[in-house]
């Protein structure tokens, strides 16, 4: 009892305060002052010349000093009738120095100290120095990085001011040593680590960090468990609980799951219960009585049923699966409620982002309409048909709702411009027609309007090109695309490794684009070509005949072609495709008269955020009639396969017919077979770019001359690795390619580059 009421004595003595009889203060005198003017104290103290003096004005004037954080003491005197106000300033803070940080940028960790208010010049508060030190220990540990340490030094230097340390000790990530799933017993354990992002350390692997454990990834795994067992079936499984335990050198973690399987069931009935008027739905639910419960399943159906809501102007549908659950016979029954909200349509379209491209040439692409019902799958074509403009990098739409209204939204449809145009001297390289240099002035996207004008002079080894194209893609306002062309083309093959010839075209034309439908369009042309042939020494005996006959020639050209795009981008598609079938033909009585059909189309398919699947093929036919039907096609007409844009890894246009000579060289032939599939993703790294893709392929194709059957098993095959970079100076594409089922005479060329034209 003696030693508690001594430390309560030696609590009040030290205990900073005033006790003394009241009066009323004639003057205020500061003491102690340091850095501070005292006007800042004056500023502060409660009391004034001529109030009086007493206990409670005391404790009040010790607190409210207190509270500035600008003093570490107080005390209240008396000086016959002057209060005596004696303070002992907080130091400043000189300098912040932090050591032995990499994984975390000093820029960061200097923010969170100047949201503590630990900044050179400012009050230091120790208080607010021992939080940022939980703090960044903290966000070490949210790393992995258990054993990290972080100490901190205050130095005290003259002038009242201190010098702060934060040296941080970075220790290594820790890794998961085992992960040990209890409660499994229809469904491995293995099988489910499989499916798990975060994996158990091995000596194998190296160069992952799937085995440095974090909680986000642990919380997103055991949701992944619970999907898996939820999509098979187990409709009562649960996930009982979930630990995490370090070892003492905190560099091993072990991560336990307790999980109870529960009975599998399947699908009894199915209802719908709706408010709406809607029809066809229940052609939507795909899932069928017997079948093995699946809420991915469930969730696909529900999620159609509310695209068909949304589509007539329910924008805000709820659509609700209940399960009725019948354990005996092990059955869930899927009753799906729909509260289709109000009906609300688009007040008005808002562009943003285009501060080039005409609102106009935005607006013709919606399908989505001010004042009509609102329709997700309108939007959905909008946005499709905007990127497949290719004159934006990003288009996004959002459909707010309208303030005070509720059935109302409006259409916000926000855009990133990407350069269409340019004014340039271009180099290039393409793997069949060798070094291109020219100059070129291309505008995709004529003074915004849409239009597109095309001017070239290039030069290659194998030719020399002047041409003009002009495209107008609503040369009316149904959406007719018009297309005129002025060309004028030099031929010289003997400076590629194709059979040699030399022919100079000059040709003028025009070709129109008509829509059917969102994704289809019919598109018929006429060109007039005029045709000046001639040999060289190396000639092959196939071409000379033909040569002799014609040195000169007036075709009138025509072109006729149906053509499908579902295709969500110009350049790199995640999903759609594009498809079409193409006939030109010479108007009979011109001095060449053929014909050419073509079909040739690709697909592609998004796996995953990161991953597309593309599917591809090209089939062409052609041959004479008329007068020309003895020669066939014309040889300047042939097709070719090998190479860049068709088969990779072959030397281009080397697959397929040769001529006789000493060194045969490739003819072409009138038909021709492509086939192509592809993996594509972007660099590691690049997060979601949208001007690179890498990619690996298989390719096949073969061209056929006349008099030969159309065999199959001639195909040449290749696979390999492609990197396509939209670059700022035109479309860039690197290959690596492997034959497959190399024949005797085949030329091999496995790096092939084209830079400056088109991705195949």
């Amino acid at each position: 009892m003696k030693k508690i009421v001594l430390v309560l004595l030696a609590l009040l003595v030290s205990l900073p305060g005033y006790a003394a009889e009241p009066f009323t203060i004639s003057d205020i005198r500061v003491e102690g002052l340091e850095r501070l003017d005292p006007g800042t104290v004056f500023n502060y103290l409660p009391l004034k010349v001529g109030d009086e003096m007493n206990d409670e004005e005391a404790r009040i004037s010790i607190k409210t000093l207190f509270e500035t954080g600008f003093f570490r003491d107080v005390q209240l005197g008396q000086d016959g009738t002057v209060l005596v106000v004696t303070v002992a300033e907080r130091p400043s803070i000189a300098s912040i120095k932090i050591t032995g940080n990499e994984e975390i940028e000093t820029k960061s960790l200097e923010e969170g100290l100047s949201k503590a208010e630990l900044v050179e010049g400012r009050i230091f508060n120790k208080a607010s120095l021992a939080i940022v030190e939980r703090e960044v220990q903290q966000a070490y540990l949210a790393m992995g990085r258990y054993s990290t340490s972080v100490e901190t030094e205050v130095e005290e230097l003259e002038r009242n001011r201190v010098a702060i340390k934060i040296d941080i000790t970075e220790g290594r990530v820790a890794k998961i040593k085992k992960i040990n799933i209890i409660g499994t017993n229809k469904i491995k354990a293995s099988k489910l680590k499989n499916e798990m992002e975060l994996i158990e350390r091995k000596g194998w692997r190296l160069f992952t960090k799937r085995n440095q454990y974090s909680k986000q990834k642990l919380e997103a795994d055991l949701e992944i468990i619970r999907s898996y067992y939820l999509d098979r079936g187990f409709h009562d499984f649960k996930i009982l609980s979930s630990s995490v335990d370090i070892s003492p050198n905190k560099q091993n973690i072990f991560i336990s799951i307790a999980l109870e399987e529960g009975e599998q069931f399947t699908f009894g009935e199915t209802e719908i219960e709706s408010a709406g008027s809607v029809e066809g739905l229940e052609e939507l639910v795909t899932i069928e009585p017997g079948e093995s419960f699946s809420r991915k399943a469930v969730n696909r159906s529900r999620k159609a049923i509310a695209d068909r809501y949304a589509d007539t102007g329910y924008a805000f549908v709820e659509v609700r699966p209940v399960y009725k659950t019948d354990r005996e016979n092990n059955t869930v029954s899927t009753v799906f409620t729909i509260d289709p909200k109000q009906r609300v349509y688009v007040r008005k379209i808002e562009i943003s982002g285009n501060s080039y491209t005409r609102d106009e040439v935005i607006r013709r692409e919606l399908r989505q309409l001010e004042g009509s019902w609102y329709s997700a799958g309108a939007v959905r074509r909008s946005k499709d048909r905007l990127n497949r403009l290719g004159f934006f990098q990003n288009v996004s739409i959002e459909t707010p709702s309208v303030p005070g209204t509720t059935d109302q939204v409006d259409l916000r449809v926000s855009v990133v411009e990407r350069d269409t145009g340019s004014i340039q001297l271009s180099a290039g390289y393409s793997d069949a027609d060798g070094a291109l240099l020219g100059v070129n002035y291309q505008q995709r996207n004529v003074l915004g309007t849409g239009k597109e004008l095309n001017v070239a002079l290039n030069n290659s080894d194998a030719a020399t090109e002047a041409s003009v194209r002009y495209t107008d893609p609503y040369y009316t306002e149904d959406g007719v695309s018009r297309s005129i062309s002025l060309t004028r083309r030099e031929v010289d093959s003997s400076e590629v490794d194709t059979a040699e010839f030399i022919l100079d075209t000059t040709a003028a034309g025009v070709q129109y684009k008509i829509p059917i439908s969102e994704t289809n369009s019919v598109n018929f042309g006429v060109e007039f070509e005029r045709l000046e042939l001639a040999s060289t020494d190396g000639t092959p005996p196939e071409f000379l005949d033909i040569i002799e006959n014609n040195p000169e020639s007036d075709d009138l050209v025509l072109t006729l072609g149906v053509s499908k795009d579902t295709r969500n981008d110009f350049f790199f598609p995640t999903r759609g495709g594009v498809a079409s079938l193409g006939v030109e033909v010479t108007v009979p009585g011109s001095d060449f008269e053929y014909y050419k059909v073509n079909l040739q189309g690709a697909y592609y398919q998004s796996v995953s955020d990161r991953i597309t699947l593309k599917g591809g093929f090209g089939l062409g036919y052609g041959d004479g009639f008329g007068d020309t039907s003895e020669i066939g096609l014309p040889f300047f007409k042939n097709y070719f396969a090998g190479g860049s844009k068709s088969v990779r890894g072959y030397d281009g246009r080397s697959l397929g017919p040769r001529d006789t000579g000493e060194t045969p060289s490739p003819l072409g032939g009138d038909r021709r077979v492509l086939i192509n599939t592809e993996i594509l993703f972007p660099p590691y790294g690049d997060g979601p770019s949208k001007d690179k893709r890498l990619g690996f392929f298989v390719d096949g194709g073969m061209v056929y001359g006349t008099g030969t059957d159309l065999d199959l098993d001639m195909l040449r095959y290749s696979y390999g690795i492609v990197f396509n970079w939209l670059s700022p100076l035109g479309p860039f594409s690197l290959s690596y390619g492997e034959p497959i089922d190399e024949e005797p005479g085949d030329e091999i060329e496995n790096f092939q580059i084209s830079f400056g034209t088109v991705f195949r």
